[in-house]
């Protein structure tokens, strides 16, 4: 099991000693991975569900934030939980991910992409809401595409983006194809992590009979369209006091990662949860002093 801690600004702060500080931490605790979420602009009114979001929420860009926190660390993976991927042009974003896995030695490894709730966050980036789902279908095949393109160029012809004899460089840290997580909380994001993502990371509130149906309709989907069940990781959201037991239990439901957060937002308590935690797990075994 691998384990990732999330980074919330509305709740942590943005203040950029405590956000190097808590990434230092996490990485000497034995963490695999930090997570930022992303919301590119609220408006009074925003619902989440039944929840109001206050539109003074501090969402730092999160892939901005990930590049200051690879300069501070040296290990740590870099993820997003959730990029929110129609609102943003993926010949931009191919060029964005690729520099800070190049600048960072190969750990921006961890992007999570979701389609976002919010109709007038996509009205305020000209993105339609009805359509998001096809848009960030096509944003993965064109920053898979730029990615693994050379110099003779690319081209793509798509019902929302369209070029011809692109050359998109530098390329990520020695490879040409970045990890594409789906996250979402439907069946249809089940169904897209198997057509076409390289992990599942659904959303917490999701009850156990759920969770379990959508897990089986990422695997059949992926069968469907001649990929590898078996190389798909599924991440789920844990707590910071969860028992061993209950790890054994998500990892025979076939869960790779848990991504935890914790509840303190004082500098010496959040390195006793995180320090507890990693003592549970034995992460500091893994990735020793």
């Amino acid at each position: 099991m691998k384990f990732g801690i999330s980074y919330s600004t509305p709740y942590y702060g943005v203040a950029p000693d405590r956000i190097m500080a808590f990434a230092r931490l996490a990485e000497e605790c034995g963490f695999e991975s930090l997570y930022l979420p992303e919301h590119i602009a609220l408006y009074p009114g925003a619902m989440v569900g039944p929840y109001e979001m206050p539109p003074s929420l501090p969402y730092v860009d999160p892939l901005d934030c990930l590049s200051f926190v690879a300069a501070a660390t040296e290990r740590i993976l870099l993820g997003t939980g959730v990029l929110l991927l129609p609102y943003h042009h993926p010949v931009i974003l191919a060029k964005r991910l690729a520099t800070i896995d190049l600048l960072s030695k190969g750990r921006m490894r961890l992007l999570t992409a979701g389609l976002g709730t919010l109709p007038g966050e996509a009205q305020a980036v000209g993105v339609d809401f009805a359509t998001r789902g096809r848009r960030a279908d096509e944003a993965i095949d064109v920053l898979r595409l730029l990615w693994a393109g050379g110099e003779d160029g690319v081209s793509f012809a798509g019902e929302f983006f369209s070029f011809d004899n692109l050359c998109s460089f530098p390329k990520p840290y020695e490879v040409t194809r970045l990890p594409i997580h789906i996250g979402g909380s439907s069946r249809a994001a089940a169904r897209r992590a198997g057509r076409r993502g390289d992990g599942y990371f659904p959303g917490g509130a999701l009850a156990p009979d759920e969770q379990a149906v959508q897990w089986e309709l990422v695997r059949s989907s992926a069968a469907e369209a001649g990929r590898d069940p078996e190389a798909l990781e599924y991440t789920r959201f844990g707590s910071i006091d969860m028992p061993v037991e209950r790890v054994e239990e998500l990892a025979a439901r076939g869960v790779t990662r848990i991504v935890v957060n914790t509840a303190a937002t004082e500098p010496d308590r959040q390195r006793e949860e995180l320090s507890a935690f990693a003592q549970r797990f034995g992460l500091l075994e893994r990735f020793p002093r």
